[in-house]
């Protein structure tokens, strides 16, 4: 079964991506911030994929990117960053510290899925 953990400080994302995803097919997990994603990941957690938002308190969705690429257990999961932010220093600045790809808010549905399709690897 596919597992995603949805990072995101906005409730209203992570419900309606959780929607979206339990549609899907997904188990999904969600996450304030990177803190409590890592905290997360550090108690066994070990998603399919991590979306995560960009600006977050605590821990922003960068931060969280190299510290889950530094977990062993996770450390080739795909990430996306999915943010209302597209400044291209941003893009270059997520994809240096690991991640798999980026995502602009809002983001449909079918566009979200697809990418999924094309990062997680098939079992």
């Amino acid at each position: 079964m596919r597992t995603a953990l949805l990072v995101d400080d906005s409730k209203t994302i992570l419900m309606s991506l959780s929607e979206v995803l339990k549609r899907a097919g997904y188990t999904v997990q969600t996450a304030g911030d990177g803190e409590d994603a890592m905290a997360q990941i550090n108690a066994g957690a070990k998603p399919s994929v991590i979306i995560t938002d960009l600006n977050m308190p605590k821990m922003n969705g960068i931060e969280l990117i190299r510290a889950a690429r530094k977990a062993p257990a996770i450390r080739f999961t795909p990430i996306l960053m999915l943010t209302t932010e597209s400044e291209e220093s941003k893009r270059a600045e997520a994809r240096q510290a690991g991640a798999t790809g980026w995502l602009v808010k809002p983001v449909q549905p079918a566009d979200l899925l697809r990418v999924l399709d094309q990062v997680i690897p098939k079992t």
